[in-house]
């Protein structure tokens, strides 16, 4: 399969499938963290997407699109930006392929656009964290999980406000490393992508 992984400096997903022989391609405009430059495309994705793509799995800015970030939804109406972000995400839903993956977290694309077909946690794949996740599919099943752990340790701050404490302590790094690591797929659910989606190619 010829798989498109855009918006993953990480190649967190794009290195499950080149293990299984696919023909995978992550895309930012970002260099790759993920070890393997042979397989990144280092530019905008638009013009990817008029290429033939067995596969296209998705994974827009969700900066301008998530609940967490509601607080800032008036002055980004206001200057564009949110609907800069709408406009994005939906070349993806309107992308030309078979099979279609769009991952973001829960934010407006479920009411602007529509539901996510389904919702996932870390801790269905292996990892002991906690991190809705949500996924539009096209021509894709939705993902089984693949081995229930525990939801991970919680911090509770002085406002009592509860959060995931791996997504706490991102908080301690700097700016630009906060976000790949909170935006990084975690491993079982790359996996399970690559086994699950591949398999049914």
């Amino acid at each position: 399969m010829r798989v498109l992984l855009a918006c993953e400096e990480s190649q967190a997903v794009c290195k499950e499938f080149r293990k299984l022989g696919h023909e995978a391609y992550s895309c930012d405009i970002q260099p790759c963290s993920g070890g393997h430059p042979e397989w990144h495309l280092q530019q905008d994705v638009t013009e990817l997407l008029q290429q033939d793509w067995d596969m296209i799995i998705a994974f827009p800015p969700c900066t301008d699109l998530a609940v967490s970030g509601a607080a800032w939804f008036e002055q980004k109406r206001k200057d564009g930006r949110q609907k800069a972000s709408i406009d994005f995400f939906m070349l993806f839903a309107n992308a030309k392929c078979e099979k279609i993956a769009i991952e973001n977290p829960v934010g407006i694309m479920s009411t602007i656009w529509r539901k996510p077909d389904q919702k996932i946690q870390p801790w269905q794949f292996g990892h002991e964290a906690q991190k809705t996740t949500c996924l539009w599919l096209k021509g894709l099943p939705p993902l089984q999980p693949t081995n229930i752990v525990g939801k991970g340790e919680f911090i509770t701050h002085k406002s009592g406000k509860t959060r995931p404490k791996w997504f706490a302590d991102a908080f301690k790094l700097p700016p630009d490393e906060r976000r790949k690591v909170r935006s990084k797929t975690f491993e079982g659910i790359a996996k399970a992508m690559a086994e699950q989606w591949a398999g049914n190619a």
